[in-house]
């Protein structure tokens, strides 16, 4: 069997589940509806054919990503320089503005004009804000990332390295506290925001890295000409992530409002 692909917004998903799933957000009201899924997953996937679905109803909508929202290389070159080398690298908590995800949360709520920032992954750089999407009187907000609503762990589980990048670049745990502390304190605020969580759950953390690296190459190829990470660039970057990643998979079905399995290729089994 060749391998999977990274889903593409025109076949990942069955248009009975994209319709559940937009059912789910208006049957209850929601005017923020959020979208958890590991890295890989296909959340941005889903989000984009659930935001085709309701255009094709009449509804305005917005689609927000929280990796939309990192702190720019200068402001994480920063914080690395003041806290911990780890931190230069976007992706853990404490590399996003919160800030500016909940005031841009408010202002599509509030049903005014918003602005919707983006953040080029590919050169790792948030784009300026004259190139960020204008919109007025979105009916609906759907807003993925990989760590909604993910609680903090307690100071005990912090202790042991997770994996040989922590035992290695964070022996003494500061990166770890760090992005612990930012996860307790600063992005509670954002969950508040968020009306209704759909958690799109994994069998487990072990398929990240090949789920990763097909979303890398996804980029690459429709960005010919520019370059990415290799595959052990990828197989680093998320060991970053591997610690809140394993938090979400053992708390979100229990937060979320609706948790879907999804096997190994990314297919519903429920």
């Amino acid at each position: 069997m060749p391998p999977a692909t990274h889903p593409s917004a025109a076949s990942a998903y069955a248009a009975d589940f994209v319709e559940r799933v937009l059912a789910d957000a208006l049957n209850h009201g929601a005017r923020v509806y959020a979208i958890a899924g590991l890295q890989g997953s296909g959340k941005s996937t889903l989000a984009a054919q659930v935001a085709a679905r309701a255009g094709e109803r009449g509804l305005r909508v917005a689609v927000l990503s929280i990796d939309d929202c990192y702190l720019g290389r200068r402001e994480r070159a920063q914080l690395g320089r003041r806290v911990h080398p780890l931190l230069a690298t976007r992706g853990p908590p404490g590399t996003h503005e919160v800030a500016l995800a909940c005031a841009t949360l408010d202002a599509l709520r509030a049903g005014g004009a918003a602005r919707l920032p983006r953040f080029d992954k590919l050169g790792d750089r948030r784009l300026p804000p004259s190139r960020w999407p204008r919109l007025r009187a979105v009916d609906l907000t759907l807003f993925e990332g990989w760590f909604l609503k993910t609680p903090a762990q307690t100071a005990a589980e912090l202790i042991e390295p997770i994996n040989a990048l922590e035992r290695d670049e964070d022996r003494d745990g500061v990166w770890r506290g760090y992005c612990n502390q930012a996860l307790a304190q600063d992005y509670p605020a954002l969950w508040a925001r968020l009306d209704r969580l759909l958690f799109l759950q994994p069998p487990g953390f072990e398929h990240v890295p090949e789920w990763r690296w097909q979303q890398e190459r996804a980029l690459q190829a429709a960005s010919p000409g520019r370059a990415g990470m290799d595959r052990a660039q990828i197989e680093r970057f998320v060991r970053l992530f591997e610690r809140v990643s394993r938090q979400a998979l053992a708390r979100l079905p229990e937060i979320a409002d609706w948790t879907v399995p999804v096997d190994a290729r990314r297919r519903v089994l429920a």
